[in-house]
């Protein structure tokens, strides 16, 4: 064929044929960070920026440790994925936990006895039978030894990872492995951040810890505890000092699950501890994953716990449940995904780069990409961008159970006490401070301003005009309206400081703000705080210090005004107005009652509302005591953080569970369709190639013809 082209041609012809052969190969992106045998494998891409400092679950509480090890470990009770307020509901528990009061004596009372009859409260909790524990070295044993517990020098030196055990085993969860952990939790050597205030509930927790304070971690399953006991090798029993409803919310987190004494007599030897063989490397629990991989300078990696006991998608939930597509899965076996593999990234560029090629599943969004991801339309409703409903990518919102605060030293001789002087003062201060542009600036518009101490999604929260404060707003058109600094200087004159001077110097009036906010990246933000004191003609000082002095000046009551946030524990309202109350001072008992704030009447109301039952008894109570905060102003309430999160079309189930640690579970990935996007969104670029090749092919032909020319010359 080639013999009867011109060598004119041939060039023309070579070109044409490597181009059609490019074009028809396959275009699978050339750009993919994954093994191509993972395309078709149901793997839930992620990414994290630090490795979890701890995944022991007596010690873990911040919410990157939660990430991993609420897929993990599972406490006896969990919240119901789909039911909002949310809901406990058994996990490992055939049911929830039978309770019983008993007086002084330890005699039994009726349930609706007089509380001041209370002198302890019984939990008996019955585990279901036949959950296994994840493969370990721990469990293996040989006849009645356990040979992996006592190794020697030469053998734990050739041990540098938990794969370099030959053999693993497993073995049934036991009501035991419960009591255990308990008592790691008072154990003074693991230092749980929880134990102190346990201490307070558990009956002979404190007097353990005393006990057990040079006791080897080996002995300690031996040790008995007053107050927490296996009746069976399923049923075990907690004994409380007094009421806490509220510990049923603890025996939803991690805190409250199993540790098999096998994993602390493996772990106890120096030599794999040398090795970082450890807890806080690789956990063991009975959850839906475990551990595969732990390399903190690259990845994480969970995979499908081979053990994992029968486990239910909701078969049902609340009332647009179905129309959002979160019971598509009813009823199916979890886990849905077989693997969660975590990706190490330092910088938010290229992870968000990778996001919107699909090598990741979902994203949080940083501020220097949020104007590409979200707008916000007429109404203040955030919206995704063209380009992002283009991809098709879901942007999910939610009010998160959370608030932050600016807060008053009520023990300052200036903005604190009970005076009218002083609380006219926060009042002006209040109206003053405008958060609503704070969020819509600083925030990226990520919040909703508060009207009191509970958040949405917390019981006694209120909506509408009923749920405003009426001292900072109006209800005005159907909407809160922030009242003028007209009124804020009217407040301000009656407090004793008219148009902000303070009639001792005759100057403006200085107030101190505390903060740890100090850097060149923090100026912004202190020049927008003292522009909001300015209003009122008060000159607002910036004292900027370092964490531990922060901490420092809190714990001793010499700041004056501050800024501070919490995130519930469990989603109740007594984890929020415990903030505010008199003996959870933080000056005077230590507790988290930052401010120092002491109001009698708020105290007799807290202590009757915290051992409620959710009702409408419990409601009047808690207006009341909004009511009462909202007087004395002892916080600028602050805003509500607004969790943005996007996640891919076909990433399923994706109900917001802020509350919900071991939420992996549910997640469900289209791979299908997730492969056919990326292919679709990452096509090479083949016209530079093309370009190329075209140029060797006339670079040829060019050499070529000089060469022949010689040839007859």
């Amino acid at each position: 064929m080639f013999s009867i082209l011109t060598a004119k041609k041939r060039p023309i012809v070579w070109f044409f044929l490597i181009s059609q052969w490019l074009l028809g190969c396959d275009v699978a992106p050339f750009n993919n960070p994954y093994p191509a045998q993972d395309a078709q494998q149901s793997i839930l891409y992620a990414a994290f920026a630090e490795r979890p400092k701890h995944l022991d679950p007596a010690v873990a509480y911040s919410s990157d440790e939660y990430g991993f090890i609420g897929q993990i470990y599972e406490p006896p009770l969990q919240y119901h994925y789909l039911h909002r307020p949310y809901q406990l509901e058994p996990l490992t528990a055939q049911q929830m936990p039978v309770i019983r009061y008993l007086d002084a004596q330890y005699r039994v009372l009726a349930n609706d006895a007089d509380p001041a009859q209370i002198a302890y409260s019984e939990y008996t909790i019955t585990i279901k039978p036949g959950i296994l524990y994840q493969p370990h070295p721990a469990f293996f044993r040989d006849q009645d030894d356990y040979p992996y517990h006592h190794l020697d020098k030469p053998q734990l030196e050739q041990m540098q990872n938990l794969q370099d055990f030959a053999r693993a085993s497993s073995r049934e969860l036991t009501a035991e492995d419960y009591v255990y952990q308990i008592k790691r939790l008072a154990y003074p050597k693991i230092q749980s951040p929880i134990a102190e205030l346990m201490a307070g509930y558990i009956d002979g927790f404190s007097e353990f810890a005393e006990k057990t304070a040079k006791t080897p971690i080996r002995d300690l399953k031996n040790q008995p505890m007053r107050g927490v006991e296996a009746l069976s090798p399923l049923q075990y029993r907690i004994r409380l000092k007094g009421q806490y409803p509220q510990f049923l919310f603890w025996l939803a987190m991690p805190f409250f699950a199993p540790m098999p004494w096998e994993a602390d007599a493996f772990y106890d030897q120096a030599g794999l501890k040398a090795n970082n063989i450890s807890l806080d490397w690789f956990p063991v629990g009975t959850g839906p994953f475990v551990l595969e991989e732990n390399n903190p300078n690259r990845r994480m990696v969970l995979a499908k716990n081979p053990n994992y006991h029968a486990d239910y998608y909701p078969a049902e939930g609340d009332v647009d449940d179905l129309e959002h597509g979160w019971l598509a899965d009813a009823g199916q076996r979890l886990p849905l995904v077989d693997k969660v593999v975590f990706t190490l990234e330092k910088e938010t560029i290229p992870y968000w780069a990778k996001f919107l090629q699909g090598y990741y599943d979902s994203s949080g969004i940083a501020s220097d990409s949020f104007d590409q991801a979200v707008q916000f339309s007429g109404s203040g409703d955030p919206q995704l961008t063209p380009v992002m409903q283009e991809k098709n990518i879901q942007l999910q919102t939610s009010v998160s159970a959370s608030i932050f605060y600016m807060g008053f030293n009520m023990l300052d001789p200036i903005v604190g006490g009970d005076t009218e002087r002083a609380r006219k003062l926060r009042q002006a201060i209040a109206i003053a401070v405008d958060y609503e542009e704070f969020i819509a600036i600083f925030a990226n518009g990520r919040g909703v301003a508060a009207q009191g101490v509970l958040p949405p999604g917390i019981f006694g929260y209120q909506e509408g005009q009923e749920g405003i404060n009426p001292i900072v707003y109006d209800w005005q058109a159907n909407a809160p309206q922030r009242k003028s600094i007209a009124e804020a200087k009217k407040l301000l004159q009656e407090a004793g400081y008219p148009n902000g001077v303070d009639p001792k110097t005759g100057e403006a009036l200085l107030l101190y703000f505390d903060t740890t906010a100090a850097g060149t990246d923090d100026r912004a933000l202190m020049n927008w705080y003292r522009k909001q004191f300015e209003k009122l003609g008060i000159q607002l000082v910036i004292r900027g210090t370092d964490y531990n002095r922060f901490q420092e000046k809190m714990r001793t009551g010499a700041a004056q005004i501050f800024v501070w946030g919490w995130n519930a524990d469990y989603p109740d309202p007594e984890n929020f107005f415990f903030l505010l109350y008199g003996p959870n001072s933080k000056l005077k008992q230590g507790g988290e009652n930052a401010g120092n704030y002491e109001n009698p009447e708020f105290d007799r109301l807290f202590e009757r509302m915290r051992n409620m039952p959710n009702g409408a008894e419990r409601q009047q109570i808690i207006n009341r005591m909004q009511a009462i905060l909202r007087y004395d102003s002892p916080w600028l309430f602050g805003y509500y953080p607004k969790d943005f999160a996007l996640y891919q079309h076909w990433y399923k189930n994706l109900k917001p569970a802020r509350m919900i640690v071991n939420r992996l579970k549910y997640g469900r990935i289209d791979t299908v369709q997730r492969q056919q996007l990326r292919n679709q969104w990452n096509q090479p670029v083949i016209w530079p190639l093309l370009m190329l090749v075209l140029g060797f092919v006339l670079l040829g032909w060019h050499l070529r013809r000089r060469f022949f020319k010689r040839e007859e010359n």
